[in-house]
């Protein structure tokens, strides 16, 4: 059965899920972005612009269901706010996020006083979704999941059949109530985390040994029945590549996006130690330059208690 669904956020993953669907099934897409390039490039792969959220509510038809791919905190909270001024009982929201879980079980209880359905969905994949398909986790309600479930269809890959059995014929799966989607999706980026660091940790000694190694084809070759293949495995050789075996052009500044914070969090409240994913968060706050001041400090208590001495800073020589 062909369904219709809207989706707010068209940004590298938003803008690619409405091209798949689109690409791949005969469901309709209503697309709206704050960007009108964004909307433009929408319509040329098949979906229908909107020019706001109003617009986009007014081209859906009853009942309705809006997907946001929008950052958490304050973009994804005021979305809603206005769509529930805008929607009707029996709609759906679909936040494809990386909401914290704790927002989806509240939401979900505002939303409901509506007559308004909620299923959080945790969506990974990246720029590499729309060939490859999104794995999605998923929370919420039967009834709003089922609705849901075609478009998730399109979007998913299929699954191998070491795990056709397990979890279906495509890539995802309903966890449970409002927040589990999100929440496994949280794990799931803590995870990604620790994998990430111990890759990066490998590689450095790689770059400090003895030996002229090449990073690029140590990646190819570890893809070959090594027992640490894996798709980011598979990504480090393509940067290594792309980049150099130096990857002297890259600033070894690292961002993070929340989930592993939250992931700490929660194991912490739940006396579950994680030293992998809390030692990986820990480095890229040092990347962006956090750190050097507790550095300094131990500089200086070795010279105060044991007179060892220090490494005068740049321009400083002179001081001391």
């Amino acid at each position: 059965m062909t369904q219709q669904v809207g989706f707010v956020g068209l940004g590298k993953m938003g803008g690619n899920m409405v091209h798949r669907i689109r690409r791949d099934s005969e469901h309709e897409v209503v697309a709206f972005a704050r960007r009108e390039r964004s909307v433009q490039q929408a319509v040329e792969h098949g979906a229908t612009g909107a020019s706001s959220l109003r617009d986009l509510v007014r081209k859906l038809r009853a009942p309705r269901m809006v997907w946001l791919m929008l950052p958490a905190g304050a973009p994804t909270e005021e979305t809603i706010d206005k769509l529930v001024r805008l929607l009707e009982r029996g709609d759906l929201i679909i936040d494809g996020g990386n909401s914290r879980w704790t927002d989806d079980k509240r939401r979900a209880r505002e939303l409901r006083r509506h007559g308004i359905e909620y299923v959080d969905v945790g969506v990974s994949g990246g720029v590499w979704g729309l060939e490859l398909g999104y794995c999605m986790m998923i929370g919420g309600p039967q009834r709003g999941v089922r609705r849901l479930a075609p478009i998730l269809d399109v979007l998913a890959p299929e699954t191998g059949e070491h795990s056709r059995a397990a979890i279906g014929r495509r890539g995802w799966l309903h966890f449970g109530p409002a927040g589990a989607g999100h929440y496994v999706k949280m794990v799931h980026n803590g995870v990604e985390y620790g994998l990430m660091q111990a890759y990066a940790e490998g590689f450095e000694v790689f770059d400090k040994c003895e030996y002229e190694l090449d990073n690029a084809k140590i990646a190819h070759l570890w893809m070959q029945g090594s027992v640490v293949r894996s798709w980011l495995c598979e990504l480090a050789a393509r940067a290594f590549e792309a980049d150099g075996n130096e990857l002297a052009a890259i600033e070894g500044y690292t961002e993070d996006s929340g989930e592993g914070r939250w992931t700490i969090a929660d194991a912490t409240a739940h006396d579950v130690p994680t030293p992998v994913i809390t030692a990986s968060l820990h480095a890229r706050l040092r990347s962006r330059g956090n750190g050097e001041f507790a550095d300094r400090v131990l500089a200086a208590l070795r010279n105060q208690f044991g007179g060892h001495a220090v490494k005068p800073a740049p321009g400083q020589e002179g001081s001391r």
